[in-house]
């Protein structure tokens, strides 16, 4: 699997406090962006087997990572020391997981708006992002660094900027096992001994539906302090 070019490089680690719980999310629903021509089981804790599952990858921001805030000051914190503030927003995706293809390509575009405390004279912004391909919901695959480029007209408070991301991951790798899925759609009626087993309570159904469950996530490539700010604003 590897993001489009990239290289793999280390994250900081505390930027991604909410990706463990993506694995979770991950078995519920992976329809997300996809062009879906074929597709896999859908499998939901409460309800069992419920749909198809596309083998493409969910496309999602991390908690904390879809803003950023620059100050003015180093150390400060406070409403005054605010000099521009930028949000991630309109992540859309694309994915053709059409019979046939042993790749899964990922295109992903997302909006930057940003918003400047003074306005006085013309000022270019360049804010840093990442994008990354995570595995099981807490294994980085890959990730690669890009930036977004704000322009504030002179007298001009707010602007605007577009970042795409790009991924690209091994079919049979998001594709579950046979036996699996003959585990999650055998047919179980009432009376026979494994009427009351609950297939994803096995170990290594759990497992494979994690191993094959892949995200694209996309972020501000924050520093420590912007991260604190994050969590505690």
């Amino acid at each position: 699997m590897t993001l489009s070019a990239a290289r793999p490089a280390p994250f900081r680690h505390a930027s991604f406090r909410r990706l463990a719980p993506l694995a979770a999310l991950a078995l519920a629903s992976t329809l997300a962006g996809c062009k879906s021509g074929g597709g896999e089981l859908v499998v939901d804790d409460s309800v069992g087997v419920t749909a198809l599952r596309s083998p493409c990858p969910v496309v999602e921001i991390p908690e904390m990572t879809g803003d950023i805030t620059l100050m003015s000051a180093p150390g400060r914190t406070d409403a005054g020391a605010i000099d521009v503030t930028a949000s991630i927003t309109n992540l859309r995706s694309t994915c053709d997981d059409a019979k046939g293809q042993t790749q899964l390509r990922t295109e992903a575009t997302f909006d930057v708006y940003a918003r400047r405390t003074d306005t006085r004279g013309a000022r270019r912004v360049v804010l840093p992002y990442f994008s990354a391909v995570m595995r099981g919901g807490n294994v980085v695959i890959a990730k690669r660094l890009g930036t977004v480029t704000l322009d504030f007209a002179d007298g001009q408070e707010r602007a605007q900027g577009q970042g795409r991301a790009a991924s690209t991951v091994d079919r049979a790798e998001a594709t579950l096992p046979a036996n699996v899925r003959k585990l999650l759609t055998k047919k179980r009626r009432a009376g026979e001994a494994d009427a009351a087993t609950d297939p994803l309570a096995m170990p290594e159904v759990r497992t494979a539906l994690a191993k094959a469950s892949f995200e694209l996530v996309v972020g501000f490539q924050l520093t420590d302090a912007q991260l604190g700010y994050n969590a505690t604003r």
